[in-house]
Protein backbone atom coordinates (compact mmCIF):
# COMPACT_ATOMS: atom_id res chain seq x y z
CA UNK A 1 0.00 0.00 0.00
CA UNK A 2 1.31 3.44 -0.86
CA UNK A 3 2.33 5.65 2.02
CA UNK A 4 -0.17 8.19 3.29
CA UNK A 5 0.97 11.83 3.17
CA UNK A 6 2.87 12.58 6.38
CA UNK A 7 0.81 15.64 7.30
CA UNK A 8 -2.42 13.62 7.07
CA UNK A 9 -1.03 10.70 9.02
CA UNK A 10 0.29 12.94 11.79
CA UNK A 11 -3.01 14.75 12.19
CA UNK A 12 -5.15 11.63 12.02
CA UNK A 13 -3.13 9.60 14.52
CA UNK A 14 -3.17 12.44 17.04
CA UNK A 15 -6.72 11.52 18.12
CA UNK A 16 -8.11 8.09 18.91
CA UNK A 17 -11.90 8.40 18.89
CA UNK A 18 -14.04 6.06 20.92
CA UNK A 19 -14.91 2.89 19.04
CA UNK A 20 -18.21 3.27 17.13
CA UNK A 21 -19.57 0.15 18.81
CA UNK A 22 -19.65 2.04 22.11
CA UNK A 23 -21.46 5.08 20.72
CA UNK A 24 -25.16 5.86 20.66
CA UNK A 25 -26.44 6.19 17.12
CA UNK A 26 -28.56 9.13 16.02
CA UNK A 27 -29.19 8.06 12.41
CA UNK A 28 -29.57 4.56 11.00
CA UNK A 29 -29.41 4.75 7.20
CA UNK A 30 -30.16 1.68 5.11
CA UNK A 31 -29.91 1.34 1.33
CA UNK A 32 -30.47 5.05 0.72
CA UNK A 33 -30.86 5.81 -2.98
CA UNK A 34 -31.58 9.30 -4.32
CA UNK A 35 -32.42 10.23 -7.90
CA UNK A 36 -33.14 13.53 -9.61
CA UNK A 37 -35.49 12.51 -12.37
CA UNK A 38 -33.74 9.67 -14.21
CA UNK A 39 -30.30 10.53 -12.81
CA UNK A 40 -29.28 8.51 -9.76
CA UNK A 41 -27.11 10.62 -7.46
CA UNK A 42 -26.33 8.08 -4.73
CA UNK A 43 -27.09 4.38 -4.55
CA UNK A 44 -27.54 1.88 -1.69
CA UNK A 45 -25.84 3.91 1.06
CA UNK A 46 -25.97 2.29 4.50
CA UNK A 47 -24.29 3.61 7.67
CA UNK A 48 -24.95 4.87 11.17
CA UNK A 49 -24.13 8.35 12.50
CA UNK A 50 -23.24 8.65 16.16
CA UNK A 51 -24.13 11.09 18.92
CA UNK A 52 -21.66 13.84 19.95
CA UNK A 53 -19.26 12.94 17.17
CA UNK A 54 -18.09 14.75 14.06
CA UNK A 55 -18.61 12.66 10.94
CA UNK A 56 -16.87 13.83 7.78
CA UNK A 57 -18.11 12.94 4.31
CA UNK A 58 -15.32 13.06 1.72
CA UNK A 59 -14.94 12.09 -1.92
CA UNK A 60 -14.45 13.47 -5.43
CA UNK A 61 -16.76 16.06 -6.95
CA UNK A 62 -20.08 14.71 -8.14
CA UNK A 63 -20.17 11.65 -5.89
CA UNK A 64 -23.27 12.75 -3.98
CA UNK A 65 -21.84 14.07 -0.71
CA UNK A 66 -24.16 17.07 -0.51
CA UNK A 67 -27.11 15.00 -1.72
CA UNK A 68 -26.46 12.59 1.12
CA UNK A 69 -26.42 15.09 3.98
CA UNK A 70 -29.41 16.99 2.59
CA UNK A 71 -31.39 13.79 2.98
CA UNK A 72 -30.74 13.90 6.73
CA UNK A 73 -33.03 16.91 7.23
CA UNK A 74 -35.27 16.40 4.18
CA UNK A 75 -33.85 19.35 2.26
CA UNK A 76 -33.69 17.31 -0.93
CA UNK A 77 -37.44 16.92 -1.12
CA UNK A 78 -37.63 20.64 -1.91
CA UNK A 79 -36.03 19.85 -5.30
CA UNK A 80 -38.60 19.10 -8.05
CA UNK A 81 -38.46 15.55 -9.35
CA UNK A 82 -36.34 14.13 -6.53
CA UNK A 83 -36.93 10.55 -5.39
CA UNK A 84 -35.64 9.23 -2.07
CA UNK A 85 -35.72 5.48 -1.52
CA UNK A 86 -34.42 3.37 1.34
CA UNK A 87 -34.65 4.09 5.05
CA UNK A 88 -33.41 6.88 7.32
CA UNK A 89 -34.27 6.39 10.98
CA UNK A 90 -33.65 9.20 13.45
CA UNK A 91 -33.59 7.85 17.02
CA UNK A 92 -35.48 4.88 15.63
CA UNK A 93 -38.23 6.94 13.98
CA UNK A 94 -38.73 6.95 10.20
CA UNK A 95 -37.55 10.39 9.10
CA UNK A 96 -39.67 10.16 5.95
CA UNK A 97 -42.67 8.49 7.55
CA UNK A 98 -46.18 10.00 7.35
CA UNK A 99 -46.01 11.18 10.97
CA UNK A 100 -42.72 13.05 10.54
CA UNK A 101 -43.17 16.83 10.32
CA UNK A 102 -40.59 18.30 7.88
CA UNK A 103 -40.53 21.61 9.78
CA UNK A 104 -39.79 19.87 13.07
CA UNK A 105 -37.20 17.69 11.33
CA UNK A 106 -35.37 20.80 10.09
CA UNK A 107 -35.58 22.42 13.51
CA UNK A 108 -33.94 19.46 15.20
CA UNK A 109 -31.46 18.90 12.37
CA UNK A 110 -30.03 22.28 11.37
CA UNK A 111 -27.94 23.08 8.32
CA UNK A 112 -25.12 25.48 7.46
CA UNK A 113 -24.29 25.98 3.79
CA UNK A 114 -21.11 26.42 1.81
CA UNK A 115 -21.20 30.20 1.54
CA UNK A 116 -22.27 32.44 4.40
CA UNK A 117 -25.83 33.56 3.72
CA UNK A 118 -26.89 36.05 6.39
CA UNK A 119 -30.22 37.77 5.90
CA UNK A 120 -30.07 41.51 5.06
CA UNK A 121 -31.09 42.25 8.63
CA UNK A 122 -29.35 43.10 11.88
CA UNK A 123 -27.14 40.58 13.63
CA UNK A 124 -29.80 40.21 16.33
CA UNK A 125 -32.64 39.71 13.85
CA UNK A 126 -30.66 37.06 11.96
CA UNK A 127 -30.36 34.92 15.08
CA UNK A 128 -33.88 35.69 16.29
CA UNK A 129 -35.55 35.00 12.93
CA UNK A 130 -36.16 31.25 13.24
CA UNK A 131 -37.18 31.29 16.93
CA UNK A 132 -39.74 34.01 16.14
CA UNK A 133 -41.06 32.05 13.17
CA UNK A 134 -41.48 28.97 15.35
CA UNK A 135 -43.15 30.89 18.17
CA UNK A 136 -40.14 30.58 20.51
CA UNK A 137 -40.34 34.18 21.67
CA UNK A 138 -39.90 33.69 25.40
CA UNK A 139 -36.55 35.00 26.70
CA UNK A 140 -35.56 35.82 23.13
CA UNK A 141 -32.66 38.08 24.17
CA UNK A 142 -31.15 35.27 26.23
CA UNK A 143 -31.69 32.79 23.39
CA UNK A 144 -29.87 35.08 20.94
CA UNK A 145 -27.00 35.63 23.34
CA UNK A 146 -26.62 31.93 24.06
CA UNK A 147 -26.56 31.07 20.34
CA UNK A 148 -23.93 33.73 19.65
CA UNK A 149 -21.84 32.53 22.59
CA UNK A 150 -22.03 28.94 21.39
CA UNK A 151 -20.91 30.11 17.94
CA UNK A 152 -17.93 31.93 19.54
CA UNK A 153 -19.19 35.25 18.18
CA UNK A 154 -20.76 37.04 21.15
CA UNK A 155 -17.67 38.94 22.29
CA UNK A 156 -17.13 40.26 18.76
CA UNK A 157 -20.67 41.51 18.15
CA UNK A 158 -22.31 42.17 21.54
CA UNK A 159 -21.93 45.93 21.13
CA UNK A 160 -23.37 46.05 17.61
CA UNK A 161 -26.27 43.62 17.62
CA UNK A 162 -28.54 46.09 15.82
CA UNK A 163 -26.10 46.66 12.98
CA UNK A 164 -26.33 44.88 9.64
CA UNK A 165 -25.03 41.34 9.53
CA UNK A 166 -23.72 42.07 6.03
CA UNK A 167 -21.00 44.27 7.57
CA UNK A 168 -19.38 41.25 9.24
CA UNK A 169 -16.35 39.52 7.76
CA UNK A 170 -16.83 36.27 5.87
CA UNK A 171 -15.71 34.17 8.81
CA UNK A 172 -17.97 36.08 11.19
CA UNK A 173 -20.89 35.70 8.81
CA UNK A 174 -20.41 31.94 8.73
CA UNK A 175 -20.31 31.78 12.53
CA UNK A 176 -23.46 33.92 12.53
CA UNK A 177 -25.11 31.32 10.27
CA UNK A 178 -24.07 28.64 12.77
CA UNK A 179 -25.55 30.75 15.59
CA UNK A 180 -28.74 31.08 13.54
CA UNK A 181 -28.96 27.29 13.33
CA UNK A 182 -28.22 26.91 17.05
CA UNK A 183 -30.90 29.40 18.10
CA UNK A 184 -33.70 26.83 17.70
CA UNK A 185 -31.82 24.29 19.83
CA UNK A 186 -31.20 21.50 17.31
CA UNK A 187 -29.58 18.20 18.15
CA UNK A 188 -27.72 17.76 14.86
CA UNK A 189 -25.86 20.30 12.74
CA UNK A 190 -25.13 19.55 9.08
CA UNK A 191 -22.30 21.57 7.51
CA UNK A 192 -21.88 21.53 3.74
CA UNK A 193 -18.34 22.75 2.96
CA UNK A 194 -18.64 25.41 5.69
CA UNK A 195 -15.10 26.76 5.31
CA UNK A 196 -14.48 26.45 1.56
CA UNK A 197 -15.10 30.17 0.95
CA UNK A 198 -13.06 31.32 3.97
CA UNK A 199 -9.44 32.35 4.54
CA UNK A 200 -7.13 30.10 6.63
CA UNK A 201 -7.62 32.06 9.86
CA UNK A 202 -11.41 31.97 9.57
CA UNK A 203 -11.23 28.28 8.62
CA UNK A 204 -9.25 27.53 11.78
CA UNK A 205 -11.86 29.38 13.84
CA UNK A 206 -14.65 27.28 12.32
CA UNK A 207 -12.71 24.07 12.98
CA UNK A 208 -12.07 25.06 16.61
CA UNK A 209 -15.76 25.84 16.95
CA UNK A 210 -16.74 22.40 15.65
CA UNK A 211 -14.62 20.76 18.34
CA UNK A 212 -16.44 22.82 20.97
CA UNK A 213 -19.89 22.15 19.53
CA UNK A 214 -19.58 18.37 19.50
CA UNK A 215 -19.80 18.41 23.30
CA UNK A 216 -23.49 19.26 22.94
CA UNK A 217 -24.34 18.43 19.32
CA UNK A 218 -23.85 15.81 16.64
CA UNK A 219 -22.11 17.20 13.55
CA UNK A 220 -21.90 15.95 9.97
CA UNK A 221 -19.57 17.86 7.64
CA UNK A 222 -19.03 17.58 3.90
CA UNK A 223 -15.54 18.66 2.91
CA UNK A 224 -13.20 18.44 -0.07
CA UNK A 225 -10.30 19.27 2.24
CA UNK A 226 -8.82 16.00 3.47
CA UNK A 227 -6.55 17.76 5.96
CA UNK A 228 -9.65 19.36 7.43
CA UNK A 229 -11.40 16.01 7.70
CA UNK A 230 -8.35 14.57 9.43
CA UNK A 231 -8.19 17.48 11.85
CA UNK A 232 -11.83 17.64 12.92
CA UNK A 233 -13.61 14.32 12.32
CA UNK A 234 -14.00 11.35 14.62
CA UNK A 235 -15.34 9.22 11.79
CA UNK A 236 -15.04 9.58 8.03
CA UNK A 237 -17.20 8.25 5.20
CA UNK A 238 -15.55 8.04 1.79
CA UNK A 239 -17.88 8.25 -1.20
CA UNK A 240 -16.88 7.63 -4.81
CA UNK A 241 -18.49 7.18 -8.22
CA UNK A 242 -19.35 3.70 -9.44
CA UNK A 243 -20.70 2.68 -12.82
CA UNK A 244 -23.46 0.09 -12.95
CA UNK A 245 -25.44 -0.84 -16.07
CA UNK A 246 -24.09 2.21 -17.83
CA UNK A 247 -25.11 4.65 -15.07
CA UNK A 248 -22.70 6.38 -12.72
CA UNK A 249 -23.79 7.12 -9.16
CA UNK A 250 -22.22 7.91 -5.83
CA UNK A 251 -21.63 4.98 -3.50
CA UNK A 252 -20.26 4.65 0.01
CA UNK A 253 -16.90 2.92 -0.32
CA UNK A 254 -15.66 2.91 3.25
CA UNK A 255 -16.72 4.26 6.65
CA UNK A 256 -14.55 4.03 9.73
CA UNK A 257 -12.67 5.95 12.36
CA UNK A 258 -10.81 8.82 10.76
CA UNK A 259 -7.39 7.58 11.88
CA UNK A 260 -7.98 4.28 10.09
CA UNK A 261 -9.35 5.88 6.92
CA UNK A 262 -6.24 8.03 6.55
CA UNK A 263 -3.57 5.58 7.68
CA UNK A 264 -4.87 2.05 7.04
CA UNK A 265 -7.83 2.20 4.63
CA UNK A 266 -9.42 -1.15 3.80
CA UNK A 267 -10.38 -0.38 0.21
CA UNK A 268 -7.86 0.47 -2.53
CA UNK A 269 -10.18 3.20 -3.81
CA UNK A 270 -9.96 4.94 -0.44
CA UNK A 271 -6.20 4.59 -0.48
CA UNK A 272 -6.03 6.09 -3.94
CA UNK A 273 -8.10 9.08 -2.88
CA UNK A 274 -6.38 9.89 0.43
CA UNK A 275 -2.94 9.53 -1.15
CA UNK A 276 -3.90 11.91 -3.92
CA UNK A 277 -3.73 9.48 -6.84
CA UNK A 278 -7.23 10.39 -7.98
CA UNK A 279 -10.01 12.80 -7.07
Amino acid sequence: MASVPVELAQVAVSARPEAPARRENVFEIERLTVAYGDNVAIRDVSLEIYRNAITAVIGPSGCGKSTFIRCLNRMNELVPGVRVDGSIRYHGEDLYGPEADPIEVRRRIGMVFQRPNPFPKSIYDNVAFAPKALGLKRDLDARVEQALRRAALWDEVKDRLRRSALALSGGQQQRLCIARALAVEPEVILLDEPASALDPISTAAIEDLMHELKRDFTLVIVTHNMQQAARVADLTAFFSLEERDGDRAGVLVEYDETAKIFTHPSDPRTEGYVTGRFG
